[in-house]
């Protein structure tokens, strides 16, 4: 019997059946202007995943100094690397993208519905779980897009989707992705995408850096298993290129404050490179599965600026899977596997 049907008369309609998918990345600011960089930086850096910080020590140097003033130099930052045809950062057209292109992938799923969302910024969580549950999701899988699973990336997503739930009278049934830093569709389309770059040039690196976001020392101290994440991807990456120590190397980027923070760090890295002799190095950036302010103007921009400044020659960045057909392989390939007795 259709369950519609057998509802008493004036019971509210009420979709059912359906299984979410939602994609969550990072964030991005609204618009490169001062106050809506404040914003997006007064949300990401006020996490307690991100700054472990006390709150009394933390904030006054968070309010009285730093949203005072990075706003203006990050916001500068993004103008460089804007996506001024869609008026928007990189990071949401290819998150966009990438919920959009995943649902196409499962059209063979007719109960399945893909959306995305940022942990900071727009569209929020708990935004697209509302959503999600009013097209009748009573199951949500929940998908940090981070290879590397850290602390302050794939744990806050969490936090931030069951924090909204605590809200919720009738909440869906939710799944999270784990990490597949060594997932082997992963390792490959990695592989792929730097023989694909590698072969348009007329020139062959000396040497690969795969560039990973960092995190404190502390942290990993503390039992954060990321940098054990980033190691074994880059071992893997390595094998699969027929790379050795002599050509290929992980390094890790985007330190903030004055702790000491994992190592070694990429922009020392292509500095001393090039000092000692180094003339043609290539960086990708395994860990980010968009391209975006990390990888555009800190690798492709600041990082290739350092190699010449210091004497190299030949500098390219590897651009990361984004909404290619590789990149998208792989989220489809963990997607389908995570609903596996749900669909």
């Amino acid at each position: 019997m259709n369950m519609i049907s057998a509802m008493p008369s004036g019971h509210p309609k009420i979709r059912f059946g359906k299984v979410g998918v939602l994609l969550v990345n990072l964030g991005t600011p609204d618009g490169t202007d001062y106050w809506s960089m404040r914003r997006y930086l007064a949300e990401f850096l006020s996490d307690k995943r991100v700054i472990e910080w006390s709150r009394l020590y933390w904030y006054p140097i968070l309010y009285g100094i730093v949203l005072n003033k990075r706003p203006q130099k990050v916001g500068k930052a993004y103008e460089e690397i804007w996506n001024k045809d869609l008026n928007e950062s990189y990071l949401r057209t290819f998150t966009r993208s990438q919920g959009q292109l995943m649902g196409e992938r499962l059209k063979d799923l007719p109960n399945v519905v893909v959306d995305w969302a940022m942990r900071y910024g727009k569209p929020s969580i708990a935004e697209r779980i509302d959503a999600l549950k009013e097209q009748g999701c009573e199951k949500i899988l929940l998908f940090p897009l981070y290879p590397q699973y850290a602390a302050s990336t794939t744990a806050t997503v969490n936090d931030k989707a069951f924090e909204h739930l605590m809200k919720l009278r009738w909440q869906p049934a939710i799944r999270t992705v784990p990490p597949y830093h060594d997932d082997a569709a992963y390792i490959d389309a990695l592989a792929n995408s730097v023989r694909s770059k590698l072969a348009t040039l007329d020139w062959e690196p000396e040497m690969l850096l795969a560039s990973f976001h960092g995190i404190p020392q502390s942290y990993f101290r503390a039992g954060d298993p990321y940098y054990c994440h980033c190691q074994k991807t880059g071992r893997l990456l390595g094998e699969a290129l027929g790379l050795t120590g002599k050509n290929f190397m992980v390094t890790f980027q985007s330190r903030f404050g004055p702790e000491e923070w994992l190592q070694p760090y990429t922009d020392k890295t292509v500095e001393k490179l090039a000092q000692d002799g180094i003339k043609r190095i290539a960086v990708m950036n395994p860990g980010f599965v968009s391209d975006c302010l990390e990888t555009l103007e800190e690798i492709a921009g600041e990082a290739g600026e350092i190699f010449h400044h210091n004497g190299g020659e030949k500098f390219v960045h590897i651009p990361c899977l984004n909404d290619s057909e590789g990149g998208m392989n792989v989220l489809e390939t963990v997607v389908r596997r995570e609903l596996q007795g749900w669909v």
